[in-house]
């Protein structure tokens, strides 16, 4: 009896873990529905500042100045503040090496999310570290203090060095990209459509840097919602094979309870014929 009672109570300590594990799994699911929604008008917008940059940096392809060199500068990198994701951390650092690997000097790093500092551990070559979103209303502050910062480190780069990149999960392709921010028009060119130049009412490198802080503060802004949607839709993907696992673990547990619960009915019934044939003979004998 004993025994049975501790498979019961294992069982009841299975059922409350997976409860727990179905309302984080729900909350993951409202949050993907949320982000899909931001996500749509923030493609949008970065899409319009990208022709709009492509267009000018047509006609005015000096306003930037000397172009960054290849290598070097600062790479943020975009992680998870919570865990319960799988190994959407330990992937996205796996593919930052190899991408990064491949394009000269390393570049400084900016990390977005203790789960994923807590995964690179003392590094030398990381300047800051980020508190990142646990959902979605959390991004503009997240986005404020980013932005603040980067505009910070990338004031004190040397000329020549100032370039910004990033690597996060991006939901689009489901994988961990790779996407150079700055310097604005190094290849792949923007596609243009005009036969000639806008007219400006500044002169065009203060348009480019006006134009520059709008698209930082746009395209980062799509890329901590997306690295936010794939980091939900991975936790739901977690969920469901931790849920699976718990199923399969009860599964078990009842069957050995109900085994057992059948041995212990068998037992009393051995118990109720043998006292059955003590008293048989005992009123034979009288």
């Amino acid at each position: 009896m004993s025994r049975r009672r501790e498979l019961s109570r294992r069982m009841e300590a299975l059922a409350d873990i997976a409860g727990i594990m179905s309302a984080m799994k729900g909350l993951a699911l409202m949050e993907t529905r949320i982000l899909q929604e931001f996500l749509g008008s923030q493609r949008r917008m970065v899409a319009g500042i990208e022709a709009a940059a492509g267009d000018f940096l047509a006609w005015h392809a000096g306003a930037g100045g000397a172009p960054a060199a290849h290598g070097g500068g600062l790479c943020v990198l975009v992680g998870s503040e919570q865990g319960f994701c799988g190994d959407f951390n330990e992937a996205l650092l796996s593919a930052s090496q190899r991408l990064l690997g491949s394009r000269g000097a390393p570049p400084r790093r900016v990390v977005v999310g203790q789960r994923l500092a807590g995964r690179c551990g003392e590094r030398e070559d990381i300047d800051l570290v980020l508190p990142g979103a646990i959902v979605a209303d959390e991004v503009p502050a997240v986005l404020l203090r980013l932005t603040r910062e980067l505009a910070t480190l990338l004031a004190r780069a040397a000329p020549g060095t100032s370039s910004l990149s990033v690597v996060y999960h991006c939901d689009a392709t489901r994988g961990v990209r790779l996407r150079r921010l700055l310097p604005l028009g190094e290849p792949p060119a923007l596609p243009h459509g005009h036969s000639h130049a806008a007219h400006l009412t500044l002169a065009p490198a203060d348009f480019l840097s006006g134009l520059t802080r709008h698209y930082l503060h746009a395209v980062l802004n799509e890329v901590l919602y997306s690295s936010l949607m794939a980091e939900n839709r991975q936790r739901q993907a977690h969920m469901d094979r931790a849920l699976q696992r718990l199923e399969e673990e009860t599964g078990k547990l009842r069957l050995d309870c109900n085994r057992r619960r059948q041995e212990e009915i068998t037992e009393e019934i051995e118990v109720i014929l043998l006292s059955a044939q003590m008293m048989g003979l005992a009123g034979q004998e009288q």
